[in-house]
């Protein structure tokens, strides 16, 4: 894996992160980047693991993505892309045609059939970048607790982790931590398609599960987008996280 990990500046051109497991199929995308005016080439990666560590780290505005990858494919990534509070651009770059239709369903900026053409190169980012200036209209959902007497929304998009505690529920969001009269089985039925259940006390966004790291003592615990935090991870659950990570 490589990349530019220096933070954008307010005058500079488009960061473009390439997402591609053939190594070649990379090399040739950053080359034909160096033709296309507007853009920064800031990473290459070669799985989808690695696209989300990445995001974090390179601030790309938008992501030539392949389609056919080992582990999380292109198609589950633009998904977890979507829930995003700043989600990049997502320019397919495949060599099959059938996934088109659902590809626009998720409102990709483009997709380009491989070999890639540098005329198509240059028109898809030019339509990821009106899109990142004129975005579609957009509406977060919310959680209400209780700060300090104070009520306060907080936006599931930066939920963390929810963890019962008593009759209340933990809510850690990126900016602090909050409790809500609200049970984790209520907030699971509400929201079935934002949460994952590590075990019976814990929910995560799916956005922000990382990976699973195996313990010495037998023990398996999730590791999380934007956090230090390592959860354990119970052995009824295990399964279904695995099958959430592979894409299924």
């Amino acid at each position: 894996m490589t990349m530019d990990t220096g933070k954008q500046r307010c005058d500079s051109p488009m960061r473009i992160l390439i997402a591609d497991d053939e190594p070649l199929a990379r090399v040739r995308l950053e080359i034909m980047l160096r033709q296309c005016p507007g853009a920064e080439w800031v990473g290459s990666v070669g799985s989808g693991q690695e696209v989300l560590e990445c995001l974090a780290l390179t601030y790309p505005d938008v992501v030539l993505l392949d389609i056919a990858m080992p582990g999380l494919d292109g198609i589950n990534l633009a998904h977890r892309f979507s829930v995003l509070p700043t989600p990049p651009q997502v320019v397919f770059c495949t060599a099959y045609a059938q996934h088109a239709l659902e590809a626009f369903h998720l409102h990709v900026a483009d997709y380009l059939l491989k070999p890639v053409v540098q005329a198509r190169l240059c028109e898809a980012l030019r339509r990821a970048e009106r899109l990142n200036v004129h975005p579609p209209a957009y509406e977060p959902i919310y959680l209400s607790a209780r700060v300090r007497g104070e009520t306060l929304r907080i936006s599931l998009e930066k939920i963390i982790v929810l963890q019962a505690d008593d009759k209340y529920v933990e809510v850690q969001y990126e900016e602090g931590h909050a409790l809500i009269e609200v049970s984790l089985k209520a907030l699971e039925h509400a929201y079935p398609e934002r949460f994952l259940r590590l075990h019976r006390c814990c929910l995560i966004p799916k956005e922000r599960l990382l990976g699973l790291k195996p313990c010495a003592d037998g023990r398996t615990l999730a590791r999380l987008v934007g956090s230090d935090l390592t959860l354990p991870v119970s052995r009824r659950n295990l399964p279904l996280l695995r099958k959430f990570l592979r894409g299924e």
